[in-house]
């Protein structure tokens, strides 16, 4: 049969095609240590294509198929659980050794016309246990639902989703969703508690607290290295102006709130708008804002202890004086200090904090006091309802704190600058048969005295408080001196201070 030598020459550079293809495709090879593979799913062949060739323009080494040879594996497929389960499913005897990525590693590749760096943003994590996690028996199970029944580590091996859940619940909390916010603290608070990090969904199956939100906010950490839902929350300009209004002492979300829906954004706009009658509170948060809304640094704490010890003892010499909140939970730093100060002798207490209000006076450290009296009726109890605030006598201070009153000097001192801090101090005395209650709610933190107050109501029929612990089966108040008691009471194991900061 005659053969025409075009056709003949054609039929030639048919058959080289491949051999030709596959020479060209290393052609030009910059990155020889690495080797990308493309997933078709969820991608599509044309765009693949495209991708392909993009990629080998720029010098990578890019296979065709999935094998032991491939060093990094991207993706844009949305569900890691499908797609972990898919890989595993392919005999690949190199997987736990390959990276599996998104696609935004290989878009940050191509625009530094290099292999980046993989960070954990970038990885696709398995969501699937595998065989050693499904057969072999963990702690999670034994993972109480209360607070009061788990012992916090001091080290938070899950921050990454620690912290997400709480702009999430704060951003529930300013929306005024008490449900939502209180289930993301709650899933906060668990997370915190775990001596080890979650690196895959499936570890926290048996973990109380955790919703399908929750997990999954965390299944799209897992895989992306962040959560879009708080970015967009992060970056919402509502959020981002009751962030800022709240952190003035005197202003809470509903006041935001108002600010917000009158036009204000900023400081300025608040404090130039004729409209606006700030009372005490606010003018003093507004003026000091830049010292108190810094930290308060331990050895801060400690100096502002023993003035207040040493003023209280000028006033009567058998005072108690506690230090509360986070720094008795062995904080480094807060917000502001906490104080309970009272007397051996039930009722003298009364006129303590008024008498000690004046001594702070006259040695010229009171920048700001709200002082109110106590409205503590022990006829009025139980209460079948908690109130956020306690009825016993209070004062929310500010006071002056002198560098050289501080061991080491104060925390964040500008060099050159002047020599006190504004601070903020909260002095709350009780009577002293109210005493080990009111130690025991003022030391926080504020989840594990939610999980103590629901662990009381739900599992012992009893009602729990800042005053008193009744027994509603016995229907009688309990009395405690200490705070052991009160957990002797709730037949709870003691819980140190350090270890309630849920």
């Amino acid at each position: 049969m005659f053969h025409s030598p075009i056709v003949s020459r054609v039929r030639k550079r048919k058959r080289s095609k491949s051999p030709e293809a596959s020479i060209s495709r290393h052609e030009g090879v910059k990155f020889e240590d690495v080797r990308v593979h493309l997933l078709e799913r969820k991608m599509g062949s044309s765009r693949r294509r495209f991708l392909t060739h993009l990629a080998r323009s720029k010098g990578f080494i890019v296979e065709d198929t999935l094998s032991d040879a491939v060093t990094h594996v991207v993706s844009e497929e949305s569900q890691a659980s499908s797609l972990w389960k898919w890989l595993k499913g392919c005999g690949l005897k190199n997987l736990p050794m390959m990276h599996i990525l998104n696609i935004i590693w290989f878009t940050d590749s191509m625009r530094e016309g290099r292999p980046v760096a993989v960070e954990t943003r970038h990885l696709i994590q398995d969501t699937l246990p595998t065989m050693a996690e499904a057969t072999t028996p963990t702690p999670v199970a034994t993972v109480s639902q209360y607070a009061c029944q788990r012992q916090t580590t001091t080290e938070n091996n899950n921050k990454i989703f620690t912290d997400a859940f709480e702009v999430l619940a704060e951003s529930y909390e300013f929306n005024e969703m008490e449900g939502p916010c209180l289930a993301f603290r709650r899933a906060a608070s668990v997370l915190k508690s775990l001596p080890w990090a979650v690196q895959c969904l499936g570890a926290t199956e048996d973990l109380p607290c955790l919703g399908e939100h929750s997990k999954a906010v965390m299944e799209e950490i897992l895989q992306y290295g962040r959560s879009f839902e708080v970015e967009k929350i992060l970056s919402d300009e509502r959020y981002q102006t009751l962030k800022l209004f709240t952190s003035v002492f005197g202003v809470g979300p509903k006041t935001g709130e108002k600010w917000y829906r009158r036009g204000l954004r900023s400081f300025s706009d608040i404090l130039a708008e004729p409209s606006i009658h700030l009372n005490r509170m606010q003018q003093s948060g507004f003026l000091h804002y830049g010292d108190i809304s810094r930290a308060v640094s331990k050895a801060e704490a400690q100096a502002l202890g023993n003035i207040i010890d040493e003023a209280v003892h000028v006033i009567t010499t058998d005072a108690i004086l506690a230090l509360t909140g986070g720094f008795r939970r062995g904080k480094e730093f807060g917000h502001d200090v906490d104080f309970i100060v009272t007397t051996p002798e039930l009722g003298k207490e009364g006129h303590l904090l008024t008498s000690l209000i004046d001594q702070l006076e006259q040695q010229g450290i009171l920048l700001f006091c709200e002082h109110q009296t106590s409205t503590f009726d022990m006829s009025k109890l139980p209460s079948h309802r908690f109130e956020a605030m306690d009825h016993f006598a209070k004062c929310f201070l500010i006071l002056r704190l002198e560098n050289s009153q501080v061991v080491g000097g104060l925390h964040d001192a500008e060099e050159g600058g002047r020599s006190w801090r504004a601070v903020r101090v909260d002095l709350v005395s009780p009577p002293i048969d109210r005493y080990a209650f009111a130690l025991l709610g003022w030391t926080g933190s504020r989840q594990f005295e939610r999980d103590l107050r629901r662990f009381a109501r739900m599992e012992r029929r009893m009602l729990l408080d800042n005053h008193a612990l009744f027994d509603k089966t016995k229907k009688e108040f309990l009395a405690a001196t200490t705070e052991k008691d009160i957990f002797a009471h709730l037949g709870l194991e003691y819980i140190e201070p350090w270890q309630r900061n849920a």
